[in-house]
């Protein structure tokens, strides 16, 4: 399998759950700030323009992080990535929509790149504000989730914890006052050897 992914990006989450899988892959990086993502070349792999894009040892293409994420977990049960019982699966699925649609999406998109939305230099800065509430609410809530245990997609980490693993590390670039199951989660997090394989520079 092939991953299209950017460092630093959302996809590092799905890097984490291929390591965590353990299956061979490769990686082809795309550079954002550059804006590959708008090359024709990526393009014909995802009309998206965005990362993820996993391309399957069929030759099919799976896009977006909860799609890939979940195919994942499906494809590779022994992984463990997320819970056999459907009443445990549905409360991590829960989390993990959460985490990218509301955090991610409804947040961090905002606190980091305001300027995507609205042009006005003042415009901007209402924008990131807002986001960043948005954000920290968010992962407060998400810690309540936590709550005492140390991964939210069971006995060790799965799809939900990936997609908090990475916006964990965007509020860290943001110096966001993480709530102390939250700070837990992150250090055991970099300790794992599938998060160092898969980080390929700086978080912040």
């Amino acid at each position: 399998m092939q991953l299209f992914h950017a460092p630093r990006s959302c996809s590092l989450g799905i890097r984490i759950l291929l390591e965590e899988i353990g299956v061979p892959y490769q990686i082809a990086t795309i550079d954002l700030s550059s804006g590959q993502q708008r090359d024709a070349a990526f393009l014909a792999v995802n009309p998206k323009g965005k990362v993820p894009a996993l391309l399957r040892d069929d030759g099919t293409v799976l896009t977006e992080f909860q799609a890939i994420a979940l195919w994942l977990a499906w494809r590779f049960p022994e992984a463990g990535l997320l819970p056999e019982d459907p009443g445990a699966a549905a409360r991590v699925i829960e989390a993990m929509e959460f985490i990218v649609g509301t955090v991610h999406m409804r947040g961090f998109a905002l606190a980091l790149m305001p300027g995507k939305f609205v042009s006005s230099p003042s415009a901007q800065e209402e924008l990131r504000a807002h986001g960043l509430r948005v954000a920290t609410d968010g992962l407060r809530h998400v810690s309540t989730l936590l709550g005492e245990t140390r991964w939210l997609s069971g006995s060790r980490p799965g799809v939900a914890d990936a997609a908090l693993f990475y916006v964990t590390c965007w509020a860290a670039a943001l110096n966001v006052d993480l709530p102390a199951p939250l700070r837990d989660f992150y250090d055991q997090m970099l300790k794992r050897p599938s998060v160092v394989r898969a980080i390929d520079g700086p978080l912040a």
